[in-house]
């Protein structure tokens, strides 16, 4: 079944490796074969993949834009490898990780990156509020403004004469 892309003026595109952009009017194409497709919204530059989930992202993105074989595999490899760290350190993330991969081995890799996204959805919504309960712990156990060094200072000093203990 044929793809209907609407090609926006200034909309840049991805297939099968080349990146084309729409420098006229709005228009319409029609992809008749199967061709490895992403959208300028879709791409993700490696200089925006600072996070582990944005990493396999990255990679899984590679894996399914390049055309060399050899680029391809070194990609598919770096991404297994970027999943893993992913998981370790987010193993609440597991369900949808797994889905990324089955997708991969499936030889589906555009419904890998689909579902990789979920992954940074979730990364994002864990660093959040993460950072919240940073937040509301700091408020809480807020110190007076004696640096902390100088409060320590204070505090453990032996007491002087005329002072009890």
């Amino acid at each position: 079944m044929p793809l209907l892309i609407d090609f926006k003026s200034g909309d840049k595109l991805i297939i099968n490796g080349s990146v084309l952009e729409n420098i006229g009017g709005n228009t319409k194409i029609l992809v008749h074969n199967k061709s490895a497709i992403l959208r300028e919204k879709e791409v993700l530059s490696q200089e925006d993949a600072r996070t582990p989930a944005s990493r396999v992202y990255f990679e899984l993105q590679g894996a399914y834009i390049l055309v060399d074989p050899e680029e391809r595999n070194n990609c598919l490899k770096r991404f297994d490898q970027r999943l893993n760290e992913f998981i370790a350190a987010c193993p609440n993330a597991m369900d949808i990780a797994l889905k990324v991969r089955t997708h991969v081995e499936e030889d589906r890799v555009y419904k890998g990156l689909k579902e990789a996204q979920n992954l940074i959805k979730y990364e994002s919504k864990v660093l959040h509020e993460f950072s919240e309960q940073l937040k509301s712990f700091l408020a809480e156990n807020e110190l007076d403004d004696t640096p902390l060094a100088q409060h320590d200072a204070e505090s453990s000093s032996p007491p002087t004469e005329g002072e009890s203990a």
